[in-house]
């Protein structure tokens, strides 16, 4: 539906009032709702309503507000206009993406109108003028532009919401596609109106039979000897020969079963007028020919259909909805067929998918009873009933029976009897299908009208002998032949001097797809071969049919040879504007097409434009041709919209009248009428393609793709061409089945030059070509490809090419243009700018720790190493920590007195084994456990600095080891702590392979300890110095370690305690790893600081029991828990299927408060939703998950849900408070623009958890270090007395360091030190309250800056990307996107056979443009478990790059978009 609103709102003081409106589109709608034909003149179909142009520009002058139209339909009341209204309002929302403007100074009371082509009444005026003040979705006031009722029902239609006023700044993401601008020197139509053209008079000639049934009685009682029909058998031997006699007399049996043996006496199951399916296959037209006389006898209406040959058919599936919307339940069949056909194990015919259910019933003669001798079926004169429906496939794929009636069907017979100069007793050769189209026009129903004979050839016989049809022409001295311009090309290929042929006999040859622009090449070809065999130029009659308007024009035989056939040049490019322009034949650039002869006898023709109102095209213009005729279909069965948008078409002059009185029929046919009233078909409607605003005919490009040495790759009948939608333009694909024998290479090539014929012969790019394997592509009962279930396959990734060449660079003209950053804003604009849009400064903080009063004993002690001395004095059997092994059994514990005597031991070892200074630096390598903890207090105690590392996995020591090398060089450990275990690994022959293992530094194993305590215990002289280094490799592939400090450390745990409310009476569970960030605090330093018990369960233990952790939960009863995204992730995917059985063994996760996973990245919204969803049945709270945010800079920033207060002003069906959504096309632009749930581009954001006390946060502008506004993105800045106090490198780089720890802000608050974290993000005031009665503040993680990627202008962020791929098919498990000298690489993990490998490449392509309006460079296809995760469950996209440029993928596949 078109709106005509402007795509971007102009403000419209600008402009004069007049300027401000726009006309309405009168363009067609959807085909139910028919097109616009008439106009408001009193045609015929008026009551669609078109409105005149003065009409309604008076009516807007006069500022009316009342809702008129044209349109005689009346609406009943007024629920419907709303919803219409509803359908305009959406349509203007979804298409207008910009601010509203400023129009306070513009006070006329002028309306606009919304206006629906379709003579809809609903019209929308708002008032301009005096415009409320509304508060949008985030509460600033903005001068609304429709009334209240509107703006309520845009409400209730969950459209994005309006945007706050225009910041000071200009609002750039404004991302309009490009629309294509008209090339000024496209060629014009110039010509004069066409005349509609008359053919011939239909001469009656006396003894024409006044019905079809009255032509086979006469024949049959007269000369039943006469032969009606031979058909072949695969060898070319006659296998049967029906005669007129058995014709008629096994025609009326059918009948008189059909009518009488089919239900009972009282109730029959057919009666005069139902319609019956035959099925009949290809090889038995006798059959068929007796079937469909028995229906026309019995005057039911036969729907010949293919025979569905397996369940799953292409197109089966719409064949059988067309027969239940015709109300098919018989099927008549021949015994074979019947036989054939596939059973159930009880000998069922089983039901066909989307068929009706039917009941089959043989037609062969002995199985049917004999009329009583007084039985005659009733002939009559032709009439209006229907006599057969015949099927026809759309673009789409869906079928639509085609009605002919018994008076169109004999006119018919007439016209091609005078056409074609038909007589008695000819012979007649047909190639074609009889069940349809030419085959069934000239084969079944005009032969029997003149008694003339016909030779049947099957496509059975014609794929062993494509010379069949030409021996029996020579055999029978045949006068006509029915044929497809394959048939043709087939007998060249095959001819190889057959001496005895002779074609003389031949006066006539019928050419059935002579319309296709490509019949011309066969045409010439074939006469250039035989022409020494006999045949004579002027017996080639091609000719046009179309399942609407039967046969639409067929050139006559004629006796004279020097007449010779009409031949048109016309020039490509005129052709895509729908312009004649004739040119030269020497050129690349034209199609040659010949004309399918004259108008039928007794038809009117003229050709129209293809869109819009039916006008008259100009003499140099292409239409669609359009026939008014009795021997035409007509209707759709049971479509009436669909009818009279084909069936009662009535022509415009340009004056605005119709042509003629009697309704026109639209043959889809594209072409002209030339000189001499010859008749030219360039293409279909329905293969036509639209790119960028030019038609393009998919026959011409299939064309042009053959005459690129076609016979060496690919197969010549055997390539599809299809346009899809993609970033609203249409698209070109070719696919094409490619021979076995050529090589990837040869096919590339050949792809390449068919890229460069199409461009430079058509100018037109191609989206995408693929080739498949020979044999691979859906094809219909005759053997051609079924396009709409090709389409169909390509677009749901099921197509299994085995090439496939994608060019989304050439051809996709239309993204927005890339992005110019505004020039630098000062500070006192931006300090003007918050003021100006009344936004607040975005600062949060959480509580202050000073003013916390509790009975916290630990706060006494400035060192962690002091509270466990303290912890084992008073409390020495109090355990904290329990480590749990993957059997869910207690493994290790440790209390308090336990953990001290061990500290001391290690700390002596140091001393002694170690020689140790204090201060010096150890790395411990241990797996997560007891010992760690043992080992780190150790260091304390002797006072040694501490680095926790991963230890290497054994069996990847290859690429494990050189990181735990590199960590204990970067960190200058003297000294290395491992178990026994360990030690042996890091001097075993492989470690020797992966690490030079002469330069470790002195390794001790702690599974030995020396009897002895220290003299003392070290207690460091400053709370500053350092107690501890974290190091961690980030995912852009950087090795970090920072500086804690003692005094941040007890910060650290102080924060922590007060947050969780830990005491030494609560149990937490801990499913992390203990290296580096949070989990290392969590699982080593707060059960110390605040005496809880930590039950700790490795994550890696999960990977052979993924129930471990939640069953801890359920059996210890704990109310907090840890975990991280890859332990959430396993615990979903692993425990999917598992709920009723863990249910079963008790678990139960209803005391769980929180539930919390830490992290450093954006919060995975989908992951913790449906972790949520599966385990509700278990007792889990909804509420109960949340997310944490930690950083290089501070190891914690946001912690824990909130404890809510009062729920302010919450509707219950508010969604949960901590979601909201973003426009993600903002984003890319650096802006925060909130909208509504499901709205498009929309992208959900979780708040990170609750601001840990003693944490300020600010947003900081990255490039100009300015404060930021309320819900404006920027970079999280945060300054905390546990922040970390700078890198520990050996380089030392200071001006990172200060950059990272010790930022100012450029104005404003210019005292505090910051620190940044790399993490964009934003603060939002929300309505909930804080415990302390403070409106909350939430903070919104968008993403790292250093994993962010600059692409046209624009900031991405990779992981939004990557859910739009892993959605594109369901194959894809895992996706990662990086950077390659400015083109985006996606990398997908394929689970699925290798053969789908190719359907990723186009719908990833897609997606990605669709959705962020971006060019995928490269596509790389890899098996599961190429794009490495570390420890957090984050992808190590630098990793993976780095692997991609080192060819180390091993990858399925790699495409490169051109």
């Amino acid at each position: 539906m078109a709106v005509p609103m402007p795509s971007k709102r102009r403000s419209l003081v600008v402009q004069t009032s007049m300027d401000a409106y726009t006309p309405p589109d009168t363009s067609s709608g959807s085909e139910d709702e028919g097109s616009v034909q008439g106009d408001s003149q009193g045609t015929p179909t008026s009551s669609q309503g078109s409105i005149n142009m003065e009409h309604w520009i008076s009516q807007a002058i006069h500022g009316s507000t009342t809702s008129t139209t044209s349109s005689s339909s009346t609406q009943s009341g007024g629920s419907g206009a709303a919803h219409r209204l509803a359908d305009v309002m959406a349509q203007t929302h979804i298409e207008n993406h910009s601010a509203p403007p400023d129009v306070t100074t513009y006070t006329s009371e002028h309306s606009i109108q919304v206006e629906r082509p379709q003579g809809s009444t609903a019209r929308v005026a708002p008032k301009y003028g005096n415009a409320e003040l509304m508060e949008t979705g985030d509460g600033v006031p903005v001068s609304s532009r429709v009334s209240a009722k509107i703006q309520q029902l845009v409400n209730t239609l969950k459209r994005p919401k309006r945007p706050p006023l225009r910041e000071f700044f200009v609002d750039d993401f404004e991302e309009l596609l490009e629309v294509q601008q008209p090339d000024p020197n496209q060629p014009k139509p110039e010509g004069a109106q066409m005349l509609a053209m008359r053919g011939e008079q239909l001469g009656v000639v006396t003894n024409w039979p006044p019905s079809l049934e009255a032509a086979l009685q006469r024949w049959g009682t007269i000369s039943p000897k006469a032969p009606c029909l031979t058909t072949m058998d695969t060898n070319g031997k006659p296998l049967y020969i029906l005669t007129y006699g058995k014709l008629w007399t096994r025609s009326m049996k059918v009948a008189y079963n059909i009518l009488h043996k089919l239900g009972t006496k009282q109730e029959p199951m057919v009666r005069p007028g139902d319609r019956v399916t035959l099925v009949f296959p290809n090889n038995d037209p006798a059959a068929f020919m007796v079937a469909f006389y028995g229906c026309l006898l019995a005057e039911v209406v036969p729907v010949p259909i293919e025979v569905p040959l397996t369940r799953k058919d292409a197109g089966s599936q719409q064949i059988g909805f067309l027969l239940g919307s015709c109300g098919v339940t018989v099927a008549l069949t021949s015994d074979a067929c019947h036989k054939g056909l596939p059973k159930s194990p009880t000998g069922e015919i089983p039901q066909f998918k989307g068929w009706p259910k039917l009941l089959w019933f043989v037609t062969e003669s002995k199985h049917l009873s004999k009329p009583p001798r007084d039985w005659f079926p009733h002939i009559k004169d032709a009439n209006n009933d229907t006599a057969y429906i015949e099927y026809k496939t759309c673009k789409d794929g869906s079928v639509l029976g085609v009605t002919v009636t018994r008076i169109a069907l004999l006119t018919h017979c007439q016209a091609l009897t005078q056409a074609c100069g038909y007589t008695e007793a000819e012979t007649i050769v047909n190639v074609l299908d009889f069940k349809k189209d030419v085959g069934l026009w000239h084969g079944i129903l005009t032969s029997v009208m003149n008694m003339m004979h016909v030779i049947s050839i099957p496509y059975s016989l014609m794929k062993v002998n494509p010379l069949s049809w030409i021996q029996k022409v020579c055999q029978y001295k045949a006068k006509v032949a029915c044929v497809k311009s394959r048939d043709m090309h087939w007998a060249l290929v095959a001819h190889r001097d057959q001496r005895d042929i002779n074609l003389s006999s031949l006066r006539m040859l019928i050419v059935a797809d002579g319309a296709n622009p490509w019949s011309i090449s066969s045409c010439d070809a074939f006469l250039n071969v035989f022409q020494s065999k006999g045949l004579r130029q002027e017996v080639i009659c091609p000719c046009a049919s179309s399942p609407e308007a039967l046969t639409v024009a067929i050139r006559r035989p004629t006796d004279d040879s020097n007449q010779p056939p009409g031949r048109g040049v016309l020039s490509m490019h005129g052709l895509t504007y729908g312009v004649i322009r004739v040119d030269s034949e020497e050129k690349l650039s034209v199609l040659t097409v010949q004309d399918v002869g004259l108008v039928m006898p007794g038809a009117i023709m003229c050709s129209v434009k293809p869109d819009g109102i039916p006008q008259l095209c100009k003499t140099d213009e292409i239409g669609e041709l359009c026939v008014c005729a009795i021997a035409t279909g007509t209707s759709y069965y049971g479509l009436s919209g669909m009818t009279k948008n084909t069936f009662e078409v009535f022509p415009m002059t340009s004056s605005g009248g119709p042509i003629t009185e009697y309704p026109f029929i639209r043959t889809g046919l594209l072409g002209f009428i030339g000189p001499g009233g010859l008749v030219f078909v360039i293409g279909k409607m329905d293969g036509l393609m639209v790119v960028s605003g030019r038609r393009h005919n998919a026959d011409d490009i299939v064309a042009t793709a053959l005459a690129v040495e076609p016979m060496k790759f690919v197969y010549r009948g055997r390539i599809a061409v299809f346009s899809v939608s993609v970033l609203h333009d249409e698209r070109i694909v070719i696919v094409a089945e490619q021979r076995p024998d050529s090589t990837e290479e040869d096919s590339f090539q050949w792809m390449s030059r068919v890229l460069q014929a199409i461009d430079s012969i058509h100018q037109v790019g191609v989206y995408c070509l693929a080739l498949v394997p020979a044999n691979t592509l859906p094809k219909t009962p005759l053997g051609g490809i079924h396009l709409s279930e090709t389409k169909q396959l390509f677009l749901e990734g099921s197509l299994h090419p085995c090439n496939v060449l994608m060019c989304p660079h050439t051809c996709v003209t239309n993204l927005p243009k890339p992005r110019q950053k505004q020039p630098e804003i000062g500070p006192a604009s931006v300090m003007v700018g918050n003021l100006v849009s009344g936004k607040r400064i975005a600062q949060a903080s959480g509580r202050d720790l000073g003013q916390i009063e509790d009975n916290d004993q630990a706060r006494k002690f400035l060192f962690l190493s002091e509270v466990l001395q303290w912890r084992a004095q008073t409390t020495p059997d109090h355990v904290l920590y329990t480590l749990l092994n993957c059997r869910g059994t207690i493994a290790n514990s440790l209390t308090c007195v336990q953990l001290h005597k061990r500290a001391e031991k290690i700390a002596v070892m140091l001393m002694e084994r170690g020689h140790l200074q204090d201060g010096d630096h150890v790395a411990l390598v241990y797996p997560p456990g007891i010992d760690l903890i043992a080992a780190f207090y150790g260091c304390l105690y002797a006072g040694c600095v501490p680095i926790t590392v991963r230890p290497p996995h054994p069996q990847n020591i290859a690429t494990t080891l050189p990181t735990v090398k590199m960590i204990v060089e970067v960190s200058r450990s003297a000294c290395l702590m491992t178990t026994q275990l360990i030690c042996k690994l890091l001097r075993s022959r492989e470690a020797a392979a992966a690490v030079d293992v002469r330069t470790w530094p002195p390794v001790l194993d702690t599974d030995d300890l020396p009897k002895k305590r220290p003299a003392q215990i070290y207690k460091p002289s400053n709370p500053d110095t350092l107690a501890y280094l974290d190091f961690s490799v980030s995912t852009t592939g950087m090795l970090a370690g920072v500086k804690m400090s003692h005094a941040a450390t007890s910060a650290f745990c102080r924060s922590i305690k007060l947050q969780c409310e830990l005491y030494p009476s609560r149990e937490v569970a801990i499913c992390l790893d203990p290296y580096c960030g949070l989990g290392f605090v969590l699982w080593c330093l707060c059960s110390v600081y605040s005496g809880h018990q930590s039950i700790l369960i490795p994550p890696s233990e999960l990977e052979t029991n993924p129930a471990l952790w939640l069953l801890a939960v359920s059996q210890y009863k704990v109310r907090d828990t840890f975990c991280s995204y890859s332990v959430m992730e396993l615990c979903t995917k692993g425990l999917g299927s598992q709920t009723e059985s863990l249910k079963a063994r008790g678990l139960d996760l209803s005391r769980v408060r929180t539930c919390v996973v830490v992290a450093e990245e954006r919060p995975r919204i989908a992951l913790t939703q449906s972790f949520s969803k599966l385990f509700k049945d278990l007792g889990l709270h909804p509420r109960a998950v949340s997310t944490s945010l930690g950083c290089r800079v501070n190891l914690a920033i946001c912690l824990q849900p909130h404890r809510l207060g009062k729920l302010a002003e919450q509707g219950t069906s508010g969604p949960d408070p901590t979601t909201v959504y973003v426009d993600m096309r903002a984003l890319r632009h650096d802006r925060v623009r909130l909208v509504e749930r499901g709205s498009p581009h929309s992208l959900p954001l979780m708040e990170s958890g609750k601001i840990l006390p003693g944490v300020r946060i600010i947003i900081a502008n990255p490039e100009t270090k300015g404060p930021l506004g309320d819900s404006h993105l920027g970079e999280i800045w945060v300054h905390s007395t546990h922040n970390a106090s700078g890198y520990f490198t050996i380089y030392g780089d200071e001006s990172l360091q200060s950059d990272h720890f010790n930022s100012r802000l450029s104005f404003g608050d210019t005292q505090t030190i910051w620190a940044r974290t790399g993490y964009l993000g934003f603060l939002r005031r929300t309505e909930l309250t804080d415990a302390n009665g403070e409106r909350h503040d939430a903070l919104y993680v968008v993403g790292a800056l250093d994993e962010a990627m600059e692409l046209r202008g624009m900031r991405y962020h990779p992981i939004d990307i990557e859910t739009s791929v892993i959605r594109a098919h369901k194959s894809i498990t895992e996706c990662a996107v990086f950077t390659w000298t400015n083109l985006l690489v996606v990398v997908v993990e394929l689970d699925g056979s290798e053969q789908e490998a190719l359907d990723l490449v186009p719908l990833v392509t897609n997606v990605v443009l669709e959705e962020h309006y971006l060019i995928v460079g490269v596509v790389v296809v890899v098996d599961i478990g190429v794009i490495p995760i570390n420890s957090r469950g984050e992808k190590q996209r630098m990793h993976l790059r780095d692997g991609f440029l080192a060819d180390q993928l091993d990858p399925i596949y790699v495409a490169y978009n051109m």
